[in-house]
């Protein structure tokens, strides 16, 4: 059965995620994912994308059209098989995306839906 590499931290790689998105960095952004992975999008009408092209397509349009704030970090935690991240959209939206990873360390499935804002006054 394969196992984890000893320097597998899920939590980091969604935070290079992150600062990828931040940057619009999409050629970083497509290498954090598997040859294979998925993304489903439940966050306004439900979208699957499956491989790298796929993946590109969806992630090059929301890079190129950043709100003010987008990809505000609001809370990261590992979760059941991975990690769930609420942050800020490319519209400035709250958003909650869980990340699945492969063996190798790299992103295998998200998916992502409307979040919450957190209050922070």
């Amino acid at each position: 059965m394969p196992h984890l590499p000893d320097n597998f931290d899920q939590v980091a790689i969604v935070v290079d995620w992150l600062d990828a998105c931040r940057r619009r960095d999409l050629m970083t952004l497509l290498d954090l994912y598997a040859p294979e992975a998925s993304l489903l999008c439940e966050c306004e009408k439900r979208k699957v994308c499956q491989g790298r092209n796929q993946l590109e397509e969806y992630w090059r349009s929301r890079l190129d059209s950043n709100a003010p704030n987008a990809f505000e970090l609001e809370e990261i935690a590992p979760a059941s098989g991975g990690v769930e991240l609420d942050y800020l959209s490319h519209e400035g939206k709250p958003i909650r995306i869980v990340f699945a990873f492969s063996t190798e360390g790299k992103i295998l499935q998200t998916r992502c839906g409307p979040g919450n804002r957190r209050d922070h006054a």
